[in-house]
């Protein structure tokens, strides 16, 4: 069928930048995901329109965007079930546009950074690996399945009213190597955490998870990351 995609454009080169939107007609065909739509239209009618994109296999998170009004990525979402005759797309709330449906991502790896989401251990290392049993890498392979595309953390409300709060993908990071049991790190964190941007600022509302395209249990996570810091600290 016949699809109009009403899409946010915004050139900040252009005398008068001012964010409007602007319509395309694509016909679908069953199993074309959003993305493959945003392809049709830069190559064979508008070649103007910026978005981020990369693996095409929900992996690599770059094609995240507001889509009809709820965060997800563009090449999972499939056009024929969403029954609809007009799609909306919008960049992530709560960045900075850099053009049309590409925000500037800057921010979000700076407090990803702050967490140090990284293996710290100053322990001599073993001879061969430092092995972990499967119930100790259950408790972590939710956090490392994480693809980094920044639905929760521009879905969070906390995240809307305070731009210096981390974020629930850096906090969930955080968990990852927190509860890693090879892990050593967790004084070096802790000024990144255990503050009023950090941990505390998340109230817990779940918009998170419902964002995530991975379904991943992020507050479930920060939760157990606060009961953590309380029983080492305090």
């Amino acid at each position: 069928m016949q699809v109009t995609f009403k899409i946010s454009r915004f050139d900040p080169q252009q005398e008068e930048a001012k964010q409007h939107y602007k319509s395309y007609t694509v016909q679908t065909s069953p199993g074309m995901t959003v993305l493959d739509a945003l392809n049709e239209i830069k190559w064979h009618q508008d070649g103007t329109l910026s978005y981020r994109k990369s693996c095409r296999s929900g992996i690599c998170g770059s094609c995240a965007m507001k889509i009809n009004g709820i965060n997800g990525l563009a090449c999972e979402t499939q056009i024929e079930p969403m029954k609809k005759k007009t799609i909306v797309l919008d960049p992530l709330p709560s960045f900075e546009v850099i053009k049309d449906l590409a925000v500037n991502m800057d921010p979000f790896f700076e407090h990803l950074a702050a967490v140090k989401p990284y293996l710290i251990n100053e322990e001599p290392p073993p001879d061969r690996e430092r092995l972990q049993s499967p119930e100790e890498f259950k408790r972590i392979s939710d956090p490392i399945a994480c693809i980094l595309c920044m639905s929760c953390t521009s879905s969070c409300p906390s995240f809307w009213t305070d731009p210096e709060y981390i974020g629930p993908a850096a906090l969930y990071k955080a968990y990852r190597y927190e509860f890693d049991t090879r892990d050593k790190g967790s004084e070096e964190r802790l000024e990144a955490l255990d503050n009023r941007h950090g941990l505390w600022r998340c109230h817990t509302i779940f918009n998170c998870m419902d964002a995530c395209p991975k379904n991943l249990k992020i507050t479930h996570g920060i939760s157990l990351l606060k009961r953590k810091v309380i029983a080492e600290k305090y």
